[in-house]
C-alpha cells in the first residue's frame, strides 16, 4: 500500500473505532445534554475518520471509505488500542476521551503543517473540533474527579485501568519516521512532551494521580488488537457484509 495510504488509514482507523463507541451512549447517557455532546463528538469524529479514509482509498486507486470500513477484518484495522476500548461506565468513557483528545490536539497542530496538501486540509478542520472535544473531557475530568469521594474513586480506577495503553500514543515506526523526515507525517514521538503538559495539568486540576506503573500495551497500529476489537467490528460491519452492494 502506498506509504501515504496507510499513514491516513491509521489516522482514519482510530477516529472511526472511537466515533462507533461513542455514538453507542446514545439514548443511554446519564443526562440529556451529555447524550447529545458525546453523540456530537462521536459525529465529528465520524467526519474525520471519513476524511482519512476517503484519502486512503483515493491514493489506493481502488475502494472507498465505505469498503474500507466495512470490508476489513480485525487484523487489517490499525487503530490505536486505546480507541477500541470499552465504554464501561460514564468515567472510563470520559478517562479514555480526555486521553485521546489530548493526544488528537497536539498531533492536529503539527499535522497541520504537513507537506501533504490533503492531510494538512484535513488537521486544519479537524484541529478546531479537537480543541472542543478536549474542553468537554478535561471539563468533566475536572468536576468528577473534584466531586464525591464516588465519582473520584471512579475516575481514578478508569485512569488505573487505561493509563497501559498511553505508550502507543507515541510509538514510531518506520513507516512514522520515513514519512516525518519527509515533511508529510508527524513523528509520534514529538507529540509526548505536549501531551504530558496537558495531561499532568489537567489530572493535578482533577486531583487525579498518573499511575505509577508504565505504560505498556502496543500494537494495534500493525493489526494486533485487544478482544475488544473483534465484537465492535462484527456490529459496525453486520449489515454493509449481509447485504453487499445495498444502496438506500
Amino acid at each position: 500500500m502506498n506509504p501515504i495510504a496507510r499513514y491516513s488509514l491509521r489516522l482514519g482507523d482510530s477516529c472511526l473505532i472511537l466515533s462507533q463507541r461513542l455514538c453507542a451512549w446514545c439514548g443511554h447517557a446519564p443526562e440529556l445534554e451529555i447524550d447529545l455532546a458525546l453523540a456530537n463528538i462521536g459525529l465529528d469524529l465520524l467526519g474525520q475518520g471519513r476524511n482519512f479514509l476517503t484519502y486512503a482509498a483515493e491514493l489506493q486507486g481502488e475502494g472507498s471509505e465505505d469498503t474500507l470500513a466495512y470490508q476489513r477484518d480485525e487484523r487489517e484495522y490499525s487503530n490505536l488500542l486505546l480507541a477500541e476500548q470499552p465504554n464501561g461506565e460514564f468515567s472510563d468513557t470520559l478517562v479514555r476521551q480526555y486521553l485521546l483528545d489530548a493526544w488528537h490536539v497536539v498531533l492536529f497542530s503539527q499535522l497541520v503543517q504537513s507537506r501533504d496538501a490533503t492531510l494538512a486540509a484535513i488537521a486544519a478542520k479537524a484541529i478546531k473540533e479537537a480543541r472542543y472535544h478536549l474542553r468537554f473531557s478535561r471539563g468533566w475530568l475536572v468536576r468528577l474527579g473534584n466531586g464525591t469521594d464516588f465519582s473520584h474513586g471512579k475516575m481514578q480506577q478508569a485512569l488505573d485501568n487505561l493509563w497501559r495503553f498511553t505508550a502507543e500514543l507515541f510509538d514510531a515506526d518506520e513507516l512514522d519516521i520515513s514519512l516525518a523526515q519527509e515533511g508529510i507525517a508527524v513523528d509520534p514521538r514529538t507529540l509526548r512532551a505536549a501531551w504530558q503538559q496537558e495531561v499532568e495539568a489537567g489530572l493535578r486540576e482533577a486531583g487525579l494521580d498518573a499511575p505509577e506503573d508504565a505504560p505498556y500495551r502496543t500494537g494495534g497500529r500493525n493489526g494486533r488488537h485487544t478482544e475488544h476489537l473483534g465484537p465492535l467490528l462484527a456490529e459496525m460491519q453486520y449489515l454493509a457484509r449481509s447485504f453487499p452492494g445495498l444502496s438506500w
